[in-house]
C-alpha cells in the first residue's frame, strides 16, 4: 500500500508540474511538446532526479505511442494524397531524399559515426504533423493551397517514416541471416500481417464495428484494445510497435465510426504522451548539452533554413508562387514527434545510444520552439523576405493559374471567398448581366467555381503580389471573408495601387464595421444582419 500511495504522490506532483509548466509555455506560445519534455528534464535523473517510477512512466509512453500511430491511421486519408496530385508526392518524397542525404554529410562532418549519422539524418526529415495541422486549424489556412500541400506531404511523410521503422527494427534483429536476409524476411511477414488486416476490413470490421457502436463506449475501448493488440502481435513478429498500431487504426479507417473513434481517443492520447515526453525528457543528460550545443544548432540551422529551401525549390520547379512555396516551405522547419520515436526505437536496437537521443531530442526542442513563431507570422515574414526569394520562382507560375486571362480583359465584379455566401451573390450579380470573376485560396473551391463556366484564380486575399495576376479592370471588389484583419489588408492593398472602384467587405460583426469603414471600405456586408431583415420583409408580406 505504501509503494502505490508513493507512487500515487509522484503521479499527483508530475502531473501538476506538466499543468504549470505547460501554462508558462502557453504564455509564451509554445506546443505542449516543449513543455512536456521540459518536465522529464527537471524531475529526470540528470535534474532534480525526483523520477522514480520509470518502468510504470515508460509502459503509458508506450501506450501513447501506439494510440498516437493509432490515430493517424485512422485519420490516414488516400484520398487526400490523390487530391494534392503529384505534389503531395513530389514534395514529400523530395524533401524526405535532400534532407536525409545533405543530413547525413552533415552528420559525417561533424565527426559523427555512420550508422548515428544515418539516425539523425533520417531524423532530420520528419515534420511533426500534430503540430502543423493545430497552427493551421488555428490560422484557418487548413483549407488553402499551401495548407493541403502541407498535409499532402506529410501524410507521405508518414508512410515514409513507417516502412523507415520496418527497415530499422529489420536492422536491429539478432540472427544469423544477413541484413539483406532479415528486411526480406521482415517484408515477408509484413505482406503477411497486411493480408490479414485487409481481410478483416473486408470481411469483419465493418459489421463488427457497426454492432460495438450501438454502445459508443465498447466501441471505444474495442478500438483501444485492438491498437494495444495489433501493436502487440507486430512486435511479436520483428516490427515495431508502432508499425502494428499504425495498421489497427487503417483496418478502422474505412468504416463510418472513425470520426468517432478518433474523438474520442485524442484525449487519451494527448495524456498518454505526455508520459512519452516526460520519459525522453529524462533520458536527456543536461551535462552533455555543452558538448552537444554545436552540432545541436548546426543541425537545428539545417533545419529550419534547408528544409523550407528545399520544398520552395521542388514547388518552384513544379510551378507554383514563391508565397505557395514559403508559406508550405516553413511548415517543415522543424522535426517530428516521430522523429523522437525514431530515436527511441535507435535506442532500444541499440543502434544508437542516449547521447544521440538527446542530441536529436535537443534539436526538436530548437525547432519546434522557433518554427513554432515561424508558423504564427508566416505572412509577415514573408513581406520582409519576398524580394530575396524571387528566384524559387518561375516566370509564370502555371500551377496558380487555372486559365489564362489577359491583363486587359474586363470584369465588372471581383469577389474574394468563393463559398456558399461568395456563390450566392456571384448568381445574383450574374442575373443582373455583370461578368464576375472570383479568387479563393481552397483550390477545391476554384475547380468548383471553374466547372460552372466562370472565370477564377487561386490566392489569398491579403496576399500584396495577387494583383499582380488578376484581371488588370474591374468596378468592384467584393471580400465575403469575415476576417477582419484579411478585409484590412485587402483594403489597404487596393489603396495602394489606387484602384477607383468600390470595396466591399464582409463583417459579422457590427462594432468592427466602423474601422473598415475608416479604412475605407465603401459598403460592408453583414450578413446576418442583412438576412435578419429580408427575412423580416418577406413574413411582412405574408400579413393579411
Amino acid at each position: 500500500m505504501g509503494a502505490f500511495t508513493d507512487t500515487f504522490y509522484e503521479f499527483a506532483a508530475m502531473l501538476g508540474l506538466a499543468v504549470g509548466i505547460g501554462f508558462l509555455g502557453r504564455l509564451l506560445k509554445q506546443p505542449l511538446i516543449v513543455s512536456f519534455i521540459a518536465v522529464g528534464l527537471i524531475v529526470g535523473p540528470h535534474g532534480l532526479d525526483l523520477l522514480r517510477s520509470i518502468e510504470k512512466i515508460h509502459l503509458l509512453s508506450e501506450m501513447g505511442i501506439a494510440v498516437l500511430l493509432f490515430v493517424v491511421g485512422l485519420k490516414l486519408d488516400v484520398s487526400l494524397i490523390r487530391t494534392s496530385g503529384k505534389v503531395a508526392l513530389a514534395t514529400g518524397l523530395g524533401q524526405v531524399i535532400f534532407t536525409s542525404v545533405f543530413g547525413y554529410f552533415i552528420c559525417i562532418w561533424l565527426g559523427f559515426e555512420p550508422v548515428t549519422s544515418i539516425y539523425i539524418a533520417v531524423a532530420l526529415t520528419f515534420s511533426s504533423t500534430i503540430i502543423i495541422v493545430k497552427l493551421l486549424s488555428d490560422k484557418k489556412e487548413i483549407q488553402s493551397l499551401h495548407g493541403q500541400i502541407s498535409i499532402g506531404f506529410l501524410i507521405v511523410q508518414d508512410i515514409v517514416v513507417i516502412i523507415a521503422m520496418i527497415v530499422l527494427s529489420a536492422m536491429g534483429t539478432q540472427s544469423d541471416y544477413s541484413i539483406a536476409e532479415e528486411i526480406i524476411w521482415v517484408v515477408v511477414k509484413g505482406i503477411a500481417m497486411l493480408i490479414f488486416v485487409i481481410l478483416l476490413i473486408r470481411y469483419v470490421m465493418h459489421r463488427l464495428t457497426a454492432l460495438l457502436a450501438r454502445t459508443p463506449e465498447l466501441l471505444v475501448l474495442f478500438s483501444l484494445t485492438w491498437a494495444i493488440a495489433l501493436a502487440a502481435l507486430s512486435d511479436y513478429l520483428g516490427f515495431s510497435k508502432e508499425v502494428g498500431a499504425f495498421l489497427g487504426g487503417i483496418s478502422l479507417a474505412s468504416t463510418p465510426y472513425r470520426e468517432v473513434i478518433s474523438g474520442r481517443l485524442v484525449s487519451l492520447r494527448d495524456f498518454l504522451l505526455l508520459f512519452f515526453f516526460i520519459h525522453l525528457g529524462s533520458q536527456v543528460d543536461i551535462t552533455l548539452i555543452g558538448e552537444q550545443i554545436i552540432p545541436a544548432l548546426t543541425l537545428s540551422l539545417f533545419v529550419l533554413i534547408g528544409n523550407p529551401i528545399i520544398v520552395m525549390i521542388i514547388l518552384g520547379l513544379m510551378g507554383y508562387r514563391k508565397r505557395t512555396g514559403f508559406l508550405a516551405g516553413l511548415n517543415v522547419a522543424q522535426i517530428s514527434e516521430f522523429s523522437l520515436i525514431l530515436a527511441a526505437l535507435g535506442l532500444s536496437l541499440g543502434q544508437i545510444n542516449e547521447e544521440t537521443l538527446g542530441l536529436i531530442t535537443l534539436v526538436g526542442l530548437i525547432t519546434i520552439g522557433i518554427s513554432t513563431y515561424l508558423i504564427m507570422y508566416s505572412h509577415q515574414i514573408y513581406e520582409y523576405v519576398a524580394p530575396a526569394i524571387r528566384i524559387f520562382e518561375k516566370k509564370r507560375p502555371y500551377s496558380e493559374i487555372g486559365e489564362e486571362i489577359a491583363k486587359e480583359e474586363k470584369f465588372d465584379v471581383i469577389i474574394f471567398g468563393l463559398g456558399n455566401y461568395g456563390n450566392n451573390i456571384a448568381r445574383s450579380l450574374e442575373d443582373k448581366g455583370f461578368r464576375v470573376f472570383g479568387v479563393d485560396f481552397d483550390p477545391r473551391a476554384v475547380k468548383r467555381w471553374v466547372r460552372k463556366g466562370r472565370h477564377a484564380q487561386y490566392g489569398d486575399a491579403d496576399d500584396p503580389e495577387l494583383m499582380e495576376i488578376l484581371p488588370g479592370s474591374s468596378q468592384c471588389v467584393i471580400s465575403t471573408l469575415p476576417d477582419k484583419q484579411i478585409n484590412l489588408a485587402l483594403i489597404k492593398y487596393l489603396k495602394e495601387i489606387n484602384y477607383d472602384g468600390k470595396i466591399a467587405v464582409t463583417s459579422y460583426y457590427g462594432r468592427t464595421a466602423k474601422e473598415l469603414e475608416l479604412a475605407g471600405a465603401d459598403l460592408i456586408l453583414l450578413p446576418f444582419v442583412d438576412a435578419a431583415e429580408n427575412i423580416v420583409e418577406k413574413l411582412k408580406s405574408l400579413r393579411k
